[in-house]
C-alpha cells in the first residue's frame, strides 16, 4: 500500500548522530524535516564508540590539528548542553619512553590545553605513580589531561527528541527505498520495516547521513554514483569487572602505535577499547574477533596489576566507523574528520551527502552542513544550538539535580535516582509524575527497571524492543538476566 504526502523541505536519511544533528538544527531554523531511520536510533556506529568526548590527542601525530581544535572547542558546549549524558574526565597516561619520548608527549599536551579555550576543564600536569597503584610497579610516571564522557545512544535520541520538539518528524524502523529527482523535488518512497506498507513524500532537499551505508546508498536506493568512497574500520570494545577503583580512565599507549582507553563504566565496569581492524560487508553483522578480544586484554595486562582473560567479559560490541578513504596508510592513521558533498541546486534540487565524522564534532557537522542546506531556504533562520541544552540537560550539577530529586521523592532508591539523573536529567519528572512509592512505579524488570520508565521510553523515545531499552536507552542489559529480558520483551509485545 502507498500512499502520497505533502512537500516538506528536508529529508535526512540515517538516525545516527549526524543525521540527527542535521535534523535538529535544520528543524530549529524553521524547516519542515522528516527523519527516516531503517533501525533504531544510534542502533550501528553511534551507540558503539568508545563513549567520549575529547580532541582526539593522538591525532595530532598525523597533523590533524584543525580537526583536533575542532573537537577541543566543541567538548565545552556539549558538556554545557548535556551535563546528565556528559561530564568530564581525567585521563591518565602512563609514560613509556621506548614508545614515546616525555618532550613529544609534554609538546602534544601543550597543544592540546591550549589550541581551544577551556572553561570547564582543566590542564594538563605530570604526575608519578604510587607503588599501592593499579599500574604494574615497573610504571612509574606519567601524565594527566582533561576530557569527557558521553552516552553516546542517549546523546542521539535526545538529539532527535529536540528535533521532533522543533517540529521534525522521526520516523524509525523505515527504510529510503527509492530516492529520484525530478527537476526542483525529490520522489522519496519510504517503507516501513514492521509492515512492509510504503508511503510517497516530496522533499526540496535530500540529506545522506546513512553513516557506514552512505555509499551504498546512491547504488542501492538513487542509483547514481557517490561521489566518494568512505573506508570502514571496526572498532571492537570489551566490558569487564572494573580492574581498579580510581576514577580516572587511563589511555594506554602500545607498540603499534595504537593507543587503548581503559574507561570506568556504568559504576561496576572498565570499558576496553578500541580495535582499528579494516572491515567488509554488512556493518550491522560487524562482531568482535577472538583476536580482537586478545589483543586487548594483553594490553591492559601489560600496564595493569589486575589481569583480565577472554573469560572475564561481561560483553562486547563492535562499530564501523565510516572513514574518508585517501587510500593509503594504516586504519589507524585514516582520517576521523568530516566532509560533505553538495549536488545539484540551481535547476535540481540538493542533495547533500555526509562522509565521515566523529561523535564530539557532530554538533559542528550539522551546524556547518545545515548552513549548507539554508542557501537554498533563504527564509531560514539563524544559527541556534551552540547554547541550546538538550531535552533534560538545563541544570548545571548532577549533585545538585540528585538532591532536589531526592528532597521531593524521598522514597526514591539512591541508586535509581542516580541513574535517573545520569540517563533523563530534569525529565526524571516526567517519569516519576504521580508517583508516590517504589510501588508505584509499575512492574519491575529487575536491576532498577521499572514499568513507569519502560512506558515513558515507548511513548518518548520511540523505543519497540528490550534490545532498544537495555542497551541504547539504558546499559541496564549489564545487569539483566535473560529471563528478565525475555520479560521485558512479552511486556513490549502487548504494545502492538
Amino acid at each position: 500500500m502507498t500512499s502520497e504526502h505533502k512537500i516538506v523541505d528536508l529529508m535526512v536519511v540515517g538516525g545516527g548522530v549526524n543525521g540527527t544533528g542535521i535534523a535538529m538544527d535544520a528543524a530549529g531554523r524553521g524547516l519542515s524535516v522528516i527523519l527516516c531511520e531503517m533501525n533504531d536510533l544510534a542502533s550501528a556506529t553511534s551507540s558503539n564508540s568508545s563513549k567520549l568526548i575529547h580532541g582526539g590527542l593522538r591525532y595530532l601525530e598525523h597533523y590533524e590539528f584543525n580537526l583536533v581544535r575542532k573537537a577541543l572547542a566543541e567538548r565545552e558546549s556539549l558538556l554545557k548542553n548535556a551535563p546528565h549524558i556528559m561530564w568530564p574526565m581525567r585521563f591518565r597516561l602512563p609514560h613509556q619512553s621506548h614508545l614515546r619520548p616525555a618532550w613529544m608527549i609534554r609538546t602534544g599536551l601543550f597543544l592540546y590545553d591550549h589550541l581551544a579555550k577551556r572553561e570547564l576543564l582543566a590542564g594538563s600536569n605530570s604526575i608519578r605513580f604510587t607503588p599501592d597503584g593499579p599500574l604494574v610497579d615497573d610504571i612509574v610516571k606519567g601524565f594527566e589531561y582533561s576530557d569527557g564522557w558521553v552516552d553516546d545512544a542517549r546523546l542521539v535520541v535526545l538529539t532527535a527528541k529536540a528535533a521532533e520538539t522543533k517540529g521534525a518528524q522521526i520516523k524509525t524502523r523505515t527504510r529510503c527505498v527509492k530516492a529520484t529527482r525530478d527537476g526542483q523535488l525529490w520522489n522519496i518512497t519510504l517503507e516501513d520495516q514492521r509492515t512492509g506498507e510504503r508511503q510517497s513524500y516530496h522533499c526540496r532537499a535530500l540529506v545522506n547521513a546513512a553513516g557506514p551505508w552512505v555509499s551504498s546508498l546512491f547504488s542501492d536506493t538513487m542509483t547514481i554514483p557517490s561521489p566518494k568512497q568512505i573506508r570502514m574500520v571496526k572498532g571492537s570494545h570489551i566490558v569487564v569487572p572494573k580492574i581498579h577503583n580510581e576514577p580516572e580512565a587511563y589511555i594506554l599507549q602500545n607498540a603499534d602505535d595504537r593507543i587503548i582507553f581503559v574507561i570506568p563504566y556504568e559504576d561496576d565496569f572498565s570499558l576496553i577499547g578500541t580495535t582499528d581492524v579494516e572491515y567488509e560487508g554488512d556493518p550491522k553483522k560487524a562482531v568482535i574477533s577472538p583476536e580482537e578480544t586478545d589483543y586487548l586484554c594483553s594490553i591492559v595486562n601489560h600496564h595493569f596489576k589486575h589481569k583480565i582473560t577472554p573469560a572475564d567479559v561481561v560483553w562486547s560490541y563492535s562499530g564501523v566507523r565510516p572513514l574518508m578513504d585517501d587510500e593509503h596508510g594504516a586504519a589507524q592513521k585514516a582520517s576521523r574528520d568530516y566532509t560533505f558533498e553538495v549536488d545539484g541546486g540551481k535547476t535540481d534540487a540538493p542533495l547533500i551527502s555526509v562522509f565521515g565524522g566523529k561523535i564530539t564534532t557532530y554538533r559542528k557537522l550539522a551546524e556547518a552542513a545545515t548552513d549548507r542546506i539554508c542557501r537554498f531556504f533563504p527564509e531560514a533562520g539563524p544559527e541556534w544550538t551552540k547554547h541550546a541544552p538538550l531535552p533534560g540537560g538545563d541544570f548545571s550539577e548532577q549533585a545538585a539535580l540528585l538532591d532536589a530529586l531526592k528532597a521531593e521523592y524521598r522514597w526514591l532508591p539512591d541508586d535509581l535516582a542516580k541513574r535517573y539523573v545520569r540517563t533523563y536529567g530534569t525529565k526524571s519528572y516526567d517519569i516519576l509524575i504521580g508517583r508516590t512509592s517504589t510501588e508505584s512505579l509499575g512492574q519491575h524488570f529487575g536491576a532498577n527497571l521499572y514499568e513507569c520508565e519502560v512506558r515513558y521510553l515507548v511513548e518518548h523515545e520511540w523505543a519497540i524492543s528490550a534490545e532498544d531499552i537495555v542497551w541504547r536507552r539504558t546499559k541496564i542489559g549489564l545487569r539483566l538476566k535473560d529471563a528478565d529480558v525475555k520479560n521485558l520483551q512479552a511486556f513490549l509485545d502487548t504494545f502492538d
